[in-house]
């Protein structure tokens, strides 16, 4: 099942001005998908984006996308009452982000819309770019998920070789550049 997690696009709200700004929600558990809905319905923009991540299940290796902010929302709002109530009784909210208690703390336009551009349509995160040999990067997918290794070579078809320290020794490894991010 396809979801589209913006919905309109964050360079639009840009583009609109002062008149358009975004709010964070705090979710329900396993609301995710209700408010995206709900809200969406209303007329709000939302804005959830993904990362892949490789969890070990069953004793094999499995990825999946996740919430790059579990339990938050980002909720665009251009009408000029502010329509906060409408926002915290929408079905999968918990409640907008304050702090005290004044109106919820706006999120940056430029934030979301940079976060934006580093997705793709469905709101998943693209790989960063093409790492440099000697730089650290931490491994995000496969069986040395969150290990820390040193970027040995560039090899052709986005491949990285990486050196990776084991058993005391360290191990040539050829990787994706997608499944590697800096560290």
């Amino acid at each position: 099942m396809t979801r589209t997690r913006v919905t309109p696009a964050p360079e639009a709200a840009a583009a609109a001005g002062d008149a358009a700004h975004w709010v964070l929600a705090r979710l329900k558990p396993g609301g995710l998908d209700t408010a995206i809905r709900n809200l969406a319905r209303q007329g709000f923009g939302v804005f959830a984006p993904r990362h892949r991540v490789t969890r070990r299940q069953g004793g094999r290796f499995r990825d999946r996308l996740e919430p790059m902010f579990p339990g938050y929302l980002f909720v665009e709002t251009a009408s000029a009452p502010a329509p906060w109530r409408r926002i915290d009784s929408t079905l999968g909210v918990a409640r907008l982000v304050r702090f005290g208690e004044g109106a919820p703390a706006r999120v940056p336009t430029t934030l979301v819309a940079e976060l934006a551009a580093r997705c793709d349509a469905e709101g998943v995160l693209r790989p960063a770019a093409t790492p440099e040999p000697g730089q650290k990067v931490r491994i995000h997918r496969g069986p040395f998920a969150d290990f820390v290794a040193r970027v040995e070579a560039l090899g052709p078809d986005e491949r990285v070789y990486v050196l990776i320290e084991l058993l005391g020794e360290a191990r040539r490894v050829a990787l994706r550049t997608g499944d590697i991010a800096a560290a």
